[in-house]
């Protein structure tokens, strides 16, 4: 697993406020498909533990809580597709996760891919493979439903890896891609859907299909065009009566993840909580 040595230090160093130690799986054992271009690192920029990148062989990292409730959720950090915030919009989540009884599998998607034609391709299709692996092992882990949650960049994956019909299946491990697509998503801050001169449409060949799986949307107003996005997928979902939830907090801006700087946005993992517990999510 090619990442920073001392974020792949972090990552086990967290784990240790989780029930028991994580299992970390190569995403892809036999060879990843399609390789990414690897940028030398800035001699002048100081090692950041927070931040990962870099990343050519993807992995899912497991966290499994005490009393696990059936869900598992597949937990993808932000970062432009440049790196991953790891801990905010990872392992912190990840422990929230837990502590309301879901296995969390924390993402370590292909990155850099940002200036790729398509910087969401990769990413999804470890997304995809990640959900597989995880329904693969749902006997042995207690699974019953997959859900997929992601911040920024993270979120325009998970609205991608939901959304999008493409061919889902690749060369090696074909029983991991028998379904992919998740059970449900959160997209927290999320966006780059929309058409780069009308803001008010999607992007030619973007749009919700009739069989998206029920999701729950939340940004900050002050979060640029974002807000807007989310307006639009609920709009999405409410015009063909597709269960969905949405929250717009004043402020907020981007990028808050589990960090606490006293707005009520801030308690968003409550307000997902109660959605999810409404959904029967968050029991057997």
């Amino acid at each position: 697993m090619k990442l920073l040595s001392p974020a792949l230090a972090f990552l086990f160093f967290a784990a240790s406020g989780f029930a028991a130690e994580p299992t970390v799986l190569k995403l892809w054992p036999e060879g990843v498909p399609g390789q990414i271009t690897v940028k030398p690192a800035d001699p002048n920029q100081k090692p950041n533990p927070n931040v990962v990148t870099n990343i050519t062989d993807p992995t899912i990292t497991v966290y499994r809580p005490e009393k696990p409730n059936g869900t598992a959720v597949v937990v993808a950090p932000g970062g432009g597709f440049r790196f991953l915030s790891i801990k905010h919009e990872g392992t912190q989540v990840c422990e929230w996760l837990n502590s309301i009884g879901v296995t969390a599998a924390l993402l370590a998607y292909r990155t850099p891919t940002n200036e790729e034609a398509s910087p969401y391709e990769k990413p999804v299709q470890d997304a995809q493979r990640a959900i597989g692996l995880l329904r693969h092992h749902a006997s042995e882990w207690g699974i019953t439903r997959v859900g997929l949650l992601g911040f920024s960049a993270g979120g325009n994956l998970t609205g991608h890896e939901a959304f999008d019909r493409t061919d889902r299946t690749y060369p090696q491990k074909p029983e991991y891609d028998t379904d992919a697509k998740p059970d449900f998503i959160v997209m927290i801050y999320g966006g780059g859907f929309l058409d780069k001169d009308d803001k008010t449409k999607f992007r030619p060949g973007f749009s919700v299909p009739q069989d998206a799986p029920p999701a729950f949307f939340l940004v900050a107003h002050d979060d640029k065009t974002n807000p807007i996005e989310a307006t639009m997928l609920y709009l999405a979902y409410k015009q063909q009566n597709l269960p969905a939830e949405l929250h717009i907090f004043t402020h907020g801006g981007h990028g808050f993840g589990m960090r606490k700087d006293g707005h009520p946005i801030n308690e968003w993992p409550a307000r997902c909580a109660d959605w999810m517990q409404a959904m029967g999510y968050l029991g057997k």
